[in-house]
């Protein structure tokens, strides 16, 4: 069994969901007949190869195809059906026997085949499209299953640029469809172009965004470039004409791309004088003998399964099936009897005349039936898989047929040869083709050259000058170049009048005009700001808290719980906090030498003298503790001079650190213009990241020294222990400084100083509350507290 998921409707409606009844079918609406014969070709092909003796002898190819309706959830939910089969109920849990289908053909369309062989490939199941261009499904390893008979947008591209070449045309518009297959395409063309010309402009749009188009068709007709390419499917094609036919955009040479080439009814009557003349690539034809009696053998059918056929039948004769119709709907239609004559018809689905996109299905299909003729044709022990075994034809799997696929090799009826390369991509051809009208009006897509890059051609592109139809006045090829060259006999020379271009300096933007620079904005963090204003009043805030606890300090110096709690080391330690409240102000305002340096000096030592004094309050702690101990004079080591050298001693290395880095690398002013072009950010360049990490690295050190003898003191037997406030005021300060480092490295500009000012004081405050706040609420709301009695009571 064959899959296939294909086009013959070019809109589909969506099913209405009101999650109380099982949701219906897309309804799929404007059926097309010449696409419509592409699945006909798909059965034709099978049905051909079925009856040929010597390809598949004693084997049947069968097919389910499916209807995409130009909709990539209705072609994902065709995808899942042919590879999950129709069961409704599972008992196969063994995943053994034939799959539903070894292989599908399609989806005509890049996006579709895009989303559709991210599924296939995790299975290696073949996905062969017909039309899919997009050179991005050339990489094997997103898309390894996928194969196309069609050359990619890359050779598509290629053969445009040739084009534009041979005519020395180097000053282009390009136009768009807004998906996969229009971006690539337009960024490939826009690199290749400008190698040797400029693009005049580059636009996309969405077939429903009406808006977009108009604005496209102003560009358009204000450029002075003559020619345009226009990467367009054939729905987007036709709002394409119409909107530039609306405008009356005329003198431009049209380069149209293979999905909307083949379709030059596009400039029948008034729209020919627009784009008459259209030059296309499209792929190579080919002629199928007994498609047209094929054709013309359609009937149509009783078998509910199979609508596509009856739908056929409804649009070739203007009447209705009742069974594809309520009776509302049959009131004054003309009714469908199945015998109508369909010979009598002239129309795209029964016209052969001009087969490229229909061919290239006839070609999948015989590739696949090429790869099974092979892979069942192997002798036992020179099998390609493991033990040098074969696959057996009875019970073949996608992935085994997809080894065979890689390596297909044949001649078709035409007598071409044709394989896939080894990003699976069909060998590049294409026919140049240009849109003429006859004498009876027909619009016809007629071959007037050829782009051919296999190796038995020995030519890449070649024209027939003589049949090519310039739709301009002077019937002659146009002119679309950069710059056009000088006359004989003159030369082109600078005038002294004229504007001189010249790219703005990095503090400068071009203004709106683009007719001088202008100074860039300036961004930092200033006392203005909203966010640097109430950073500078919290500041000032934690520094007047802290004179405030001083004073209280310094007046109740004398009673038991200032005494007890080592005043000495309390007062520097309210200096120190003070001071790092102050040392945030420094990073308010634009950066200088001066406040770039002070910033991290302040900043380090401020911090390592507030732990340092924490740290040796906790050691006095514990030797307070100890001392209690019958024989133990251990304080008498640890007093007040021991006790102001070892707090001298660490800020001392913190000193020394800022000092190095000052010397070697100083941070200094930066302008960073990295997040925003239009804007400067002023911030000041740290010099040595080393240098700053040593310094935040040693206060991370004192205070997880500080957080662990605290932690092991909490629970000392004193009253005046304050070892568990300590603790507290740590636990913060640690978890302040942990979240600080990811904060700072991942925000931009000067938020980036706004995270750092927030580190500074959540820690300071965190301090000045946990160990402060529990002391003054006892000596100034509880006095009576405040005795050596109560201190002393256990």
């Amino acid at each position: 069994m064959l899959g296939g998921v294909l086009i013959s409707h070019l809109q589909a409606t969506a099913p209405q969901l009101s999650f109380r009844s099982a949701p219906e079918d897309w309804k799929c609406e404007s059926l097309d007949l010449h696409i419509f014969q592409r699945s006909v070709m798909m059965i034709f092909a099978i049905e051909e190869i079925n009856k040929d003796p010597n390809l598949l002898p004693n084997i049947t190819l069968g097919y389910r195809i499916y209807e995409n309706c130009m909709n990539v959830e209705v072609a994902l939910r065709a995808a899942m059906t042919l590879i999950a089969g129709l069961d409704d109920v599972i008992t196969d849990y063994n995943c053994t026997g034939v799959p539903p289908v070894v292989a599908i053909v399609g989806d005509p369309l890049s996006i579709h085949s895009i989303a559709i062989s991210r599924l296939l490939g995790l299975f290696r199941m073949p996905l062969i499209s017909y039309c899919a261009t997009c050179a991005c499904l050339s990489d094997k390893v997103e898309f390894p299953s996928f194969f196309r008979t069609i050359p990619s947008d890359t050779f598509q591209v290629k053969a445009i640029v040739q084009i534009l070449k041979h005519y020395n045309w180097t000053w282009v518009g390009i136009v768009g469809i807004d998906d996969d297959y229009g971006f690539y395409a337009i960024d490939s063309l826009n690199k290749e172009v400008k190698k040797f010309g400029c693009v005049s402009f580059s636009e996309t749009f969405k077939v429903t965004d009406s808006a977009k188009l108009t604005d496209i068709a102003k560009v358009i007709k204000q450029s002075t470039a003559t020619v345009i390419v226009a990467f367009l499917i054939k729905a987007a094609a036709t709002v394409f004409v119409n909107e530039i036919a609306k405008h009356n955009i005329t003198g431009k040479q049209w380069i149209a791309s293979d999905s909307w080439s083949a379709f030059p009814m596009f400039a029948s009557n008034e729209k020919f004088s627009i784009f008459g003349g259209t030059l296309g690539i499209a792929v190579r034809r080919g002629d199928i003998p007994n498609l047209d009696k094929f054709l013309l053998s359609t009937h149509p059918t009783s078998d509910p399964e199979n609508n596509l056929i009856n739908k056929l039948w409804e649009e070739l004769f203007e009447c209705r099936f009742p069974t594809n119709s309520t009776s509302s709907d049959l009131s004054g239609i003309k009714m469908c009897t199945g015998s109508e004559d369909i010979a009598s018809t002239k129309t795209d689905y029964t016209d052969v005349t001009d087969l490229r996109t229909s061919y290239n299905v006839y070609k999948a299909v015989y590739s696949l039936a090429h790869s099974l003729h092979n892979l069942m044709t192997c002798e036992d022990g020179k099998g390609p898989f493991k033990n040098n075994t074969c696959a057996d034809i009875k019970s073949v799997q996608p992935w085994q047929l997809f080894h065979y696929l890689k390596k297909v090799d044949f001649i078709d009826c035409l007598g071409k040869r044709f394989t896939y390369d080894k990003n699976g991509d069909a060998i590049p051809a294409y026919d140049i083709i240009n849109w003429q009208r006859l004498e009876d009006g027909t619009m016809i897509s007629k071959t007037i050259g050829v782009f051919d890059e296999s190796p038995a051609s020995g030519y890449q592109l070649s024209f027939r000058e003589e049949d090519i139809f310039w739709n301009f006045v002077s019937r002659k090829v146009p002119d679309s170049v950069c710059s056009a060259s000088c006359p004989a006999g003159t030369r082109k020379a600078t005038r002294k009048d004229s504007t001189e271009c010249i790219q703005c300096p990095l503090d400068f933007w071009s203004n709106h005009e683009r007719t001088q620079c202008v100074v860039k904005e300036i961004e930092y963090l200033s006392y203005d700001d909203a966010m640097g204003g109430t950073l500078t009043m919290t500041a000032l805030l934690g520094a007047c808290l802290s004179i405030c606890v001083f004073a209280v300090f310094m007046h109740y110096r004398n009673t038991p719980v200032v005494k007890a709690n080592n005043s000495e080391l309390s007062f520097l330690l309210l200096v120190s906090l003070t001071l790092c409240f102050l040392c945030s102000l420094c990073f308010i305002g634009q950066p200088s030498n001066v406040t770039c340096m002070l910033r991290h000096v302040m900043f380090g030592i401020s911090f390592v003298l507030s732990i340092s004094c924490i740290l040796v309050k906790t050691i006095v702690v514990i030797m307070a503790f100890k001392a209690t101990l019958p024989g133990n004079n251990m304080m008498k080591w640890f007093g007040v001079s021991q006790q102001r050298g070892t707090v001298f001693f660490f800020t001392f290395i913190q000193c020394l650190i800022c000092i190095i880095w000052l010397v070697t690398t100083p941070p200094t002013p930066a302008k960073n213009s990295k997040y925003q072009n239009a804007k400067i950010i002023s911030e000041c360049d740290l010099g040595s990241l080393t240098g700053f990490s040593c310094l935040l690295g040693y206060i991370g050190f004192l205070a997880f020294i500080s957080f662990f003898l605290a932690f092991l003191a909490r629970n000392l037997p004193d009253t005046f222990n304050e070892a568990k406030f300590i603790t507290f005021s740590m636990l913060i300060f640690c978890a302040v400084w942990i979240t600080f480092i990811p904060a700072y490295i991942s925000s931009p500009g000067k938020y980036t100083v706004a995270v750092e000012i927030f580190a500074i004081l959540a820690s300071s405050f965190g301090l000045l509350f946990a160990i402060f706040a529990p002391k003054c609420y006892i000596i100034l709301l509880r006095p009576e507290q405040n005795t050596k009695k109560a201190l002393m009571g256990r």
